[in-house]
């Protein structure tokens, strides 16, 4: 997208530290975003125009020695070093150490976590350097990585080398719906039939929407675009995850196609598997950040009442139905998959629609606490439930398709349990049916 969309707070955040290096000295920041959420493109954004220059150097999963070889050829084409023949990584970081103490510099060491594929040493050698030369050292060093766990660990782990190094940490998260909905009308395509659609297929994420805008102006049916031999989206899911997942990623490519299908429980997903998928859920949840754990608003954080979802509305996509038909995808028979999506998509999208309004809710900013709610047997099932506790005000919603399929009455009926395990006394309830047919007055009446 030729645009830059929202993310002015974190531009202007990385900026002014950049500008300020001078007067402060060294300065750590620390991004993490998932892959693809557009952690490069801010920080082209925030440094290509700036008055610092600065350093781009990418840990990829290759031997030290060719990443210092690498490394080496840029420092000597970027700053016009010469004669520089470092013979490892902390070589690197020494020097550029050194060369901040006379010249103001920004590093970018993107995909940071993998130094601990690489030599998970460095991390030790980076504390000691930088506790070392900071104070001398005009320099701002970004650590950027798209694991949030292995990030948090590196910097927030109490027997991590690194632990509280990080002068700013920020977290970059998918572009949020009121941004999806720009880029649509900037592009002549929103409307709430497609406001889903899009939300389905990208989830917010800007490489993503970048693929969509290029689909809709190529053609008026989006799904004959975005499924065919020319649509990067085909592969996406393998390129995003195969790499991280490692050795064992048929097994957490099952897990996660079993979750797309509807099997959301831990027992149905093992059911459905004929496996036991207990440590690969926790690693899917806590290392990889793919999937969410969902408890009933009213129960305890310790509760074993747990339902997963995928948490990424277009990887839910991706396993649900190219995943699902990889058969056809080696014959590249892409028609049958668009005839399988069109079959499906309506009831699929109805389902996502929930995630789009809770996406709207959070937004919105007007709930401390926003979840859904189901009873011991499963049954009751409220799709969301969002309280604020400072104005003393619950909402209670369900989500349809179509707004005519909504009950208050059957919804009030099946909140009973729900406010009798709240407790929550003196509180004003209001009950609301979301749906396509009002979604584009809830985004504005959330927006305000």
């Amino acid at each position: 997208m030729k645009n830059f969309y929202n993310r002015q707070k974190e531009l202007k955040a990385l900026q002014t530290v950049s500008e300020q290096i001078v007067e402060t000295k060294g300065q750590l920041s620390v991004m993490v975003g998932r892959r693809r959420v557009g952690k490069t493109r801010l920080l082209n954004e925030a440094f290509h125009q700036e008055k610092t220059p600065f350093l781009y150097l990418f840990i990829s999963r290759k031997s030290e020695n060719a990443l210092v070889v690498e490394f080496a050829e840029i420092i000597n084409s970027e700053l016009g070093v010469k004669f520089f023949q470092p013979q490892s990584l902390r070589d690197i970081i020494e020097f550029l150490l050194d060369y901040t103490k006379q010249k103001p510099l920004t590093i970018i060491i993107d995909e940071f976590q993998d130094i601990d594929i690489v030599n998970p040493a460095l991390f030790s050698d980076i504390q000691n350097l930088w506790d070392a030369n900071k104070r001398d050292s005009m320099v701002h060093l970004v650590c950027c990585g798209s694991l949030y766990s292995m990030m948090t660990k590196i910097f927030k782990g109490k027997d991590e080398p690194l632990f509280n190094r990080d002068d700013k940490f920020f977290k970059i998260q998918p572009l949020q719906p009121s941004y999806l909905a720009k880029i649509m009308k900037d592009h002549d395509q929103f409307d709430a039939e497609n406001m889903l659609r899009w939300w389905c297929l990208s989830g917010g994420i800007p490489k993503y929407l970048e693929w969509l805008t290029r689909f809709s102006a190529e053609s008026d049916d989006l799904f004959e675009a975005v499924v065919s031999e020319f649509s990067p989206l085909i592969k996406e899911g393998t390129h995003r995850l195969v790499e991280d997942f490692g050795s064992e990623h048929r097994i957490y490519f099952d897990i996660l196609s079993a979750i797309s299908k509807g099997n959301t429980s831990r027992a149905r997903i093992e059911n459905f598997l004929d496996m036991s998928v207990g440590v690969h859920l926790e690693k899917l949840d806590e290392v990889f950040d793919v999937i969410t754990k969902k408890r009933p608003i009213s129960s305890k954080e310790n509760s074993r009442d747990i339902r997963y979802s995928i948490s990424d509305p277009f990887l839910n996509f991706w396993f649900r139905f190219i995943h699902a038909n990889k058969s056809a995808v080696e014959m590249e028979n892409y028609e049958y998959i668009r005839k399988y999506i069109k079959r499906d998509f309506t009831v699929y999208s109805g389902l996502e629609l929930e995630s789009l309004f809770v996406a709207i809710l959070v937004e919105s900013k007007q709930f401390g606490k926003i979840g859904g709610y189901w009873d011991a047997k499963g049954h009751n099932e409220i799709d969301i439930v969002a309280i604020n506790d400072l104005d003393k005000k619950i909402l209670i919603a369900e989500v349809k398709r179509q707004q005519k399929r909504y009950s208050k009455v059957k919804l009030i009926e099946k909140s009973h349990g729900l406010l009798n395990k709240l407790n929550l006394k003196g509180y004003d309830i209001e009950y609301r049916g979301f749906s396509l047919d009002n979604l584009v007055e809830i985004m504005e009446e959330y927006q305000a």
